[in-house]
Parts: structure tokens; C-alpha cells; sequence
């Protein structure tokens, strides 16, 4: 058993040799120098961070692995090692073989010999620079966050402002109105008025819900061959009452286009529009926008440029983000929510093309470039039987005549539902209104309607209840019904056409298109 132990014994290897496997076997740099800095050991850790294999390191200085503009670190660390004091977890950055710089986490403590007296130092080195490469992204992700933060609470802000300012013009008005009769000047200065800020409030909100469906993937294009020139020339006209009230002078030029553009038509004049809109709101008075169409290779080239304030070198980058203005402040001279160029950047892209800003600086105008792909194949003129057909339809509806029909309208809101009924009477028909579902479904049997339209949010009750009523009725799923509605979501349109309405409708909505909706429905299920 002596025997075996003294084997044993001599078989393990000596502190030295086993110290000597610790330190080679760690990740991290284990460097012991002089107090001169001279490096007299060197590790496998040490190679592997800092590149140098330790026959090209030991007898040299340490300061090899020192960055030029960090040199005055080591004689501040020797200054430290001669006290006989011990540097603990020193962040900086070294230099390896290939001159890249590598982040590191220093400890250095001094050396002792069987006397006590300091005769070099020991140095374990980490790389630090994934942790720190890390910490650096987590900051830049924070910046973002805050930045984020910043922009929202300067949204909510201009959200505010801008719903309340058309606010303000229609109250006020609206008190005007109130107050005694006006002459004829005043009444049609009040009504557009009121007009005016009430289509800015809708525009505002079809922005907000547009880049709702944008973030979520949910907006749909009607793809069909595009007249541009036609297109262009509908979203000039709409914009030239605002043109000649500040005294601008619009112009256009339109080259002759070969081949066809796919596109959806509302959603393109809406680019067109947002950008002319845009363009005219940053124009000053007296100013010029110039409007040309042309074909550049394979793809057709709109571009809308003005001579006003430009855009700045660090906005133009940024021109198309969400929410992005170029002044947020409380005396900022332009309104908006900042949310058109990002809408007609989405909406282009939607069409397979891209949208192009360019400006020399500020006060030197702006240039926006909207780039469509262009099918190269022979522009049919005219229209299709269908589109024709669609077409005297329409026209049919300019004069549609109610006379003898019998409509029941429902809705919580009262003023929602004086409006309809004075559409409707309007164009002859005989309404009925029902403030909510029991209220309409009593009234069926003695009114009996040739047709229902109806809100869907409503308290108690909502409008798929009422469809579903209906239809459980005797003869009430030959009652055609129209959803006149708020919610405007797809899945919202969606629904409301499998519960049983026939046609979903948008508040607010357009007369013209409301009596084109009820008459042709009408026409079709009594035909």
C-alpha cells in the first residue's frame, strides 16, 4: 500500500507544471511584465485575444498592445503597482497584431520575490468587446425609444391642436348661425366655413386610419389600367381652389405616354393629391409648382416641384417618416399631422414604384419624383363595356329618384339621423327613423320598408343584432340592407357583408354616394 501511495505521489505533477496547465487553459489574457513593462509570460489566452503568439511578445514592451492615444495609461499603472496597490476590473482598449482594437477588462496586481520587495506585475485581461458592442446597442435602442417617446408626445400634441382648430371655426360659426339671421354673404362665408373645416377634420382622420392599414398590412389596391395623365389633371383640379387663394401659379406639362401603368385610381390621385397639397402648403404666396409627366425607360416619371421653403440636409433623409415635420413647435408656421408624405411613400411602393424627394437646402424649393413601372403593352382607348355601363349608371344617380320607396333608417345618434332623413326626403323617399334596434323592429310590420340602413355601434343592441332579427322575420331576408357605419376597419367591411347587410357605407358619408348605393340596391332587388 506504501508502495502505491509513493507511486501515486510521484506520478502527479508538480505545483509548478499544474499552475502552469490553470493558466494556459483560460480564456482570458494572463500576462505577468516587469516593472519596467517588459512582458516576460505570456499565455494561450493572451494569443488568442490579442493575436501575438508568445515568441513575438516576451522580452518586448508592454506597450506593443497599446493604442497611441492610451499610452500615458501604463506609467500611471506602474506609478500604482510600485505603492504595491492592485488595479481592479480597468476597462480600456488594446491594439492587437492585425491593428484592430479589442475591448478589454484589466486587473493587474503587483508580483512579490520570497522578500516581500515588488518585482513586476500579473495582468488577466477579458475581452469585453461583444459586451460592450452590446451595451453600445442597447443605448442607441434607448436613444430610439426616447426619440420614439419624444415624437408620440409631440403627436398627441399636434393631434390636439389640429383636431381643435377646425373645431373652433365650426362652434363658433355654428354660435353665429344661432344668434339671428345673416345676410346672404354672411350665411355662404359661414356655411363654407364650416364646410372647410369639416372636410380637414375627415381628411386628418382618413390619414390617421390609412397609416393604421398600412402598419398592418391591410390595404388593398384596385388594379386596373391607369390614364396618369388623367389622374393627374383630376388631383390639379382639386387642389387649384387653394391654388388661387394664395396666388400661385400651378402649371403642368405632360408628355405622351406609350405603354400602360396598373394601378389603383383613387389610391394614386391620392399620392398626386397629398403631394400638390403638400407642395402648396410649404409655397409661399405668389409662388410657382410645376407638374410634369414623362416616360423615363421602363418607368413613367411624376414629379411635382415648387419654389418654396425646401427641405433641410438633416430632414431630407428623414422627409417620409411617420409623424415627421420639420418643426413641431407651438409657433410653427405649417399645420398637419405629418403624416401625407409617409401615406403617399407606402401607397407608391404598394404600386411597385418609389417616391423621391430631393431639395438643395432651405429656401431653394422642393422636388418630389413619384417612379411608376410601366407595362409596355398598347394603351387601350376608351372604356370597357362594364366601365361604360358603370359609368351611365352613375349618371343615373345624379338624378336618382326615391319616389315611393319606404326607408327605415336606425341610429343612436339624433342629429346622425335628421341628416338622413332630409337626404333621403330630398330624393321623394319615405323615411322612417329609430333611435335604436327594439325601436326599428317594432316599426317593421306596420312601416314595412323597402329598405333598411342602419348603424352598427350602437348601446344595447348593434347593428348585427338587428340583421339578425331581420332575417328571422317572415320576408325579412328579402329586405335588402345597407351598413351606414364608423367602423371602417377590413375585418369590420368584412363582417358586416357575411352578417347579411348588402352594401357597408363610411361615416361621414357623401350624399351623392349614399343615394347612388340606396338606388341601386333598390333598383336591383325590386327589378
Amino acid at each position: 500500500m506504501a508502495d502505491s501511495l509513493n507511486s501515486s505521489s510521484l506520478a502527479a505533477p508538480p505545483p509548478d507544471l499544474r499552475l502552469a496547465a490553470i493558466v494556459d487553459s483560460s480564456d482570458d489574457a494572463i500576462i505577468s511584465k516587469s516593472l519596467e513593462g517588459i512582458i516576460t509570460s505570456w499565455n494561450v489566452g493572451a494569443a488568442r485575444i490579442f493575436g501575438y503568439e508568445t515568441g513575438e511578445v516576451i522580452g518586448r514592451h508592454i506597450s506593443m498592445l497599446i493604442p497611441p492615444d492610451r499610452l500615458q495609461e501604463e506609467p500611471q499603472i506602474l506609478r500604482r503597482l510600485q505603492k504595491g496597490e492592485r488595479v481592479d476590473h480597468f476597462e480600456t482598449v488594446r491594439v492587437r497584431k492585425d491593428g484592430r482594437l479589442v475591448d478589454i477588462s484589466v486587473t493587474i496586481s503587483p508580483v512579490r520575490d520570497a522578500s516581500g520587495t515588488i518585482i513586476g506585475a500579473s495582468k488577466i485581461a477579458r475581452d469585453i468587446t461583444e459586451q460592450k458592442r452590446a451595451q453600445l446597442e442597447m443605448a442607441r435602442l434607448l436613444d430610439q425609444m426616447k426619440q420614439a417617446d419624444r415624437m408620440k408626445v409631440e403627436f398627441v400634441a399636434t393631434l390636439s391642436h389640429e383636431l381643435r382648430t377646425p373645431l373652433n371655426a365650426i362652434i363658433g360659426w355654428l354660435e353665429i348661425l344661432k344668434d339671428g339671421p345673416l345676410n346672404p354673404g354672411e350665411l355662404e362665408e359661414g356655411l363654407a366655413a364650416i364646410e372647410r373645416n369639416a372636410r380637414s377634420q375627415v381628411q386628418m382622420i382618413e390619414d390617421l386610419l390609412d397609416m393604421s392599414r398600412i402598419e398592418t398590412g391591410k390595404i388593398t389596391l384596385d388594379l386596373q389600367n391607369l390614364d396618369v395623365p388623367a389622374v393627374t389633371s383630376a388631383a390639379v383640379a382639386a387642389i387649384e381652389s387653394v391654388v388661387k387663394a394664395k396666388a400661385i401659379r400651378l402649371t403642368t406639362a405632360f408628355d405622351s405616354i406609350n405603354g400602360t401603368v396598373m394601378g389603383d385610381r383613387a389610391r394614386l390621385q391620392q399620392i398626386i393629391w397629398n403631394l400638390l397639397t403638400n407642395a402648396v402648403k410649404f409655397t409661399p404666396k405668389g409662388g410657382r409648382i410645376h407638374v410634369t409627366l414623362e416616360r423615363v425607360n421602363s418607368h413613367l416619371e411624376l414629379a411635382v416641384r415648387d419654389n418654396g421653403i425646401g427641405i433641410s440636409e438633416d430632414l431630407l433623409p428623414v422627409i417620409f417618416d411617420r409623424f415627421r415635420q420639420g418643426d413641431s413647435s407651438s409657433t410653427r408656421r405649417h399645420g398637419g399631422l405629418g403624416l401625407g408624405l409617409s401615406i403617399a411613400k407606402h401607397l407608391t411602393e404598394l404600386h411597385g414604384g418609389q417616391l423621391i424627394a430631393r431639395s438643395e437646402g432651405k429656401e431653394k424649393g422642393s422636388t418630389f419624383i413619384i417612379c411608376l413601372p410601366v407595362v409596355a403593352t398598347h394603351f387601350e382607348e376608351g372604356k370597357s363595356a362594364a366601365k361604360l355601363r358603370n359609368s351611365e349608371v352613375d349618371a343615373e344617380h345624379d338624378d336618382a329618384n326615391l319616389h315611393g320607396y319606404r326607408i327605415l333608417t336606425v341610429d343612436d345618434d339624433a342629429d346622425s339621423l335628421r341628416v338622413l332623413k332630409r337626404i333621403l326626403e330630398k330624393h321623394l323617399a319615405t323615411v322612417h327613423a329609430a333611435s335604436c334596434v327594439d325601436d326599428a323592429l317594432a316599426a317593421l310590420s306596420g312601416f314595412r320598408p323597402h329598405l333598411i340602413l342602419s348603424d352598427i355601434g350602437m348601446p344595447d343592441r348593434d347593428g348585427y343584432d338587428l340583421v339578425r332579427e331581420v332575417k328571422k322575420l317572415p320576408g325579412g331576408a328579402s329586405i335588402p340592407m345597407v351598413a351606414l357605419t364608423a367602423l371602417m376597419r377590413p375585418e369590420d367591411r368584412v363582417r358586416s357583408l357575411r352578417s347579411g347587410f348588402q352594401i357597408h357605407l363610411g361615416k361621414p358619408v357623401n350624399p351623392e354616394e349614399l343615394i347612388a348605393a340606396v338606388h341601386n340596391l333598390l333598383s336591383l332587388t325590386n327589378s
